[in-house]
């Protein structure tokens, strides 16, 4: 059986149980609830994907913990940058922001019309993102108070975004379409209290708090937390290995930019609850979300309810 039928026969599974419970009597849903094994929200929805900045000078990042997906991609030199996916609720201010690469454009065909909010983009890759099945918001298709360069940081790294003037219109069901499924914990599992994804040039590292129910981030050595002090934290991580190759496009410097290959299947490391699952990945399509299964019995695996960190590490 196929990705996009086990989702579709899941996904219809889920509305109905979602509809059952809304005529229970004495019971309603809130926009960010959501029944065992389903992602949180009903069905339908868009989201809001930024693309945010990740060496040094851009730490720490504004509006990131209020992210329900954060993708860690490699791009140039080694180095690292984040695209954060919002379907719930909106900060007032993301950043810094910085350009696009066409990882996204692949990655963000799983949901239904996304918004991308990007400083822009190399020549060669912007008509690729005038023809993808996104809403590209750059700040030259952006009203204009939606961006503004920030005090506190040097240029390139002080670009921000004010999200509810871009008018992206996102919605708690938007993520069903990622294949994440959220649930109780599941059997089996090891403990673990870190764990450490290196890029050439950048590293994550995750240490389960318990006391807080979950893995605290630090990147390339240091806690990693917001403009206004919050501790960065995900209740589920992910990490995703994949085929990561060279792409036709460079950057000024000439140095090449990866291409992460989010289509196909390989296998996954799934922390949540001070665990990790050696688990199994699979999208068959880029309109298919990403499936994750136990590695021995293929079962599917949930995820911890909270924000989700996916690092993309070569296989």
């Amino acid at each position: 059986m196929g990705t996009r039928t086990r989702t579709r026969r899941m996904t219809v599974a889920a509305v109905a149980a979602v509809a059952a419970l809304a005529l229970a009597p004495g019971c309603t849903l809130s926009k960010t609830d959501g029944g065992d094994g389903n992602v949180p929200g009903g069905s339908g929805g868009r989201v809001l994907a930024v693309k945010i900045d990740n060496v040094g000078p851009a730490r720490p990042q504004t509006g990131l913990d209020a992210a329900d997906v954060v993708y860690a991609e490699q791009v140039e030199a080694g180095l690292s940058r984040l695209m954060a996916v919002y379907a719930g609720r909106l900060p007032p201010v993301i950043g810094p922001v910085r350009s696009a690469r066409e990882t996204d454009l692949e990655l963000l065909r799983q949901f239904d019309d996304p918004a991308l909010a990007f400083s822009g983009a190399q020549s060669k890759l912007l008509p690729l993102i005038s023809t993808a099945p996104l809403r590209p918001l750059s700040p030259g298709k952006a009203p204009g108070n939606a961006y503004f360069r920030g005090s506190g940081k040097p240029a390139p790294h002080n670009l921000f975004v004010r999200p509810k003037a871009l008018d992206a219109d996102p919605g708690a069901g938007g993520l069903q379409s990622t294949g994440f499924r959220f649930g109780p914990r599941p059997k089996g599992g090891t403990p673990e209290r870190e764990r450490t994804v290196r890029f050439p040039a950048a590293r994550f590292t995750f240490t389960w708090a318990p006391e807080q129910k979950r893995w605290l981030v630090s990147m390339d050595g240091a806690r990693a937390r917001t403009s206004d002090g919050k501790t960065l934290g995900a209740s589920t991580v992910v990490v995703q290995y994949v085929k990561v190759r060279e792409s036709r496009f460079h950057d000024r410097s000439g140095n090449n930019t990866p291409f992460t290959e989010t289509i196909g299947s390989g296998k996954a490391r799934v922390l949540r609850d001070g665990r990790a699952y050696d688990a199994r990945w699979e999208r068959t399509s880029p309109q298919d979300g990403t499936e994750f299964t136990t590695a021995d019995g293929g079962e599917q695996l949930p995820f911890a309810k909270g924000q989700v960190w996916v690092v993309f590490a070569k296989a």
